[in-house]
């Protein structure tokens, strides 16, 4: 790879990202399904995919490191985190638009894996209950069990599935190199179909937990419905179809609060605290429902 350290973008479990020069090589996650993966990188080099994700550069064979496959990318330009203003919520969701309408018979044979959100989560929670008792993990485990089985990853997704990213936040666009170059979206390691609410899910679920301003949601909601994303109807209440998910993405960024707090031997944030809060009115609300009318 390179021994700079300054190059080393990304030190992970889950992948080592290092730039050099113009590119940028990502080591995998140990005991990535090669077969899976090689249908991922197809997708992403497909030229339906173009001007939707960052297409790998040309690779012969997959290398290896350590058992890691490797893959090589462009180095494109992350967004700004100091500058939230500018978070480009509306290229986040015409991306995602796209990526949803994608003809998958036009992908051709093999088919995409499924996508990975719903097992992740599943990870999350694994990971907590890893750490031993902690007393914040009692409101997550209750919203968790009130999920429906395909958000907990036990069963297929509904709707036959589309293509779905499997693992959206605004740390996975950057800016293409070229001049004035598109957002694309990055990172195939989750790629597959789904059920693509769960690509709206993270954003609501911060908009529901008031950590994500209504405007900004709006923003985005309205730019992935004026790209005929699938997702959501057209109009209306766009909750029926994203409660479920939104509600997995809480309870999967609530574990993982835990488990690193936890592994770390530190108090909870105020944004960690605000998310475990979340779990605990939506295993409050799992509550009332399935009580039902008082009588």
């Amino acid at each position: 790879m390179c021994g700079d350290p300054e190059a080393v973008l990304a030190d992970r479990p889950d992948g080592v990202v290092v730039r050099h020069g113009a590119a940028v090589a990502k080591a995998h996650a140990p005991g990535t399904d090669p077969v899976g993966h090689r249908a991922r990188l197809d997708v992403a080099a497909h030229s339906l995919l173009a001007g939707i994700l960052l297409a790998p550069l040309p690779a012969a064979d997959l290398p290896h490191l350590a058992g890691r496959p490797v893959t090589v990318w462009p180095h494109g330009t992350p967004v700004d985190p100091d500058r939230p203003d500018d978070a480009p919520w509306e290229a986040a969701a015409t991306l995602l638009a796209r990526l949803h309408a994608v003809p998958l018979p036009a992908l051709g044979p093999p088919a995409p894996p499924p996508m990975r959100g719903p097992l992740k989560a599943a990870r999350a929670l694994a990971r907590m209950r890893a750490v031993g008792h902690h007393p914040a993990a009692a409101p997550i485990e209750r919203a968790w069990a009130g999920l429906p089985a395909w958000a907990r990853g036990e069963t297929p997704a509904p709707g036959g599935g589309r293509l779905c990213h499997g693992d959206l936040h605004l740390g996975q666009l950057v800016r293409h190199p070229a001049p004035d170059g598109p957002w694309l979206l990055i990172d195939i390691d989750d790629l597959g179909l789904g059920y693509p609410a769960w690509d709206l899910a993270r954003p609501a679920a911060w908009y529901a937990a008031g950590l994500l301003a209504p405007d900004e949601w709006e923003r985005f909601l309205g730019a992935y419905r004026a790209a005929g994303g699938p997702a959501v109807p057209a109009g209306g209440d766009p909750w029926p179809r994203l409660d479920a998910a939104a509600r997995a993405l809480t309870v999967q960024t609530a574990a993982l609060a835990v488990a690193k707090a936890a592994e770390q031997g530190r108090d909870l944030d105020e944004v960690e605290r605000t998310m475990i809060d979340s779990c605990a009115r939506i295993a409050t609300l799992i509550t009332e429902l399935t009580a039902g009318p008082p009588s």
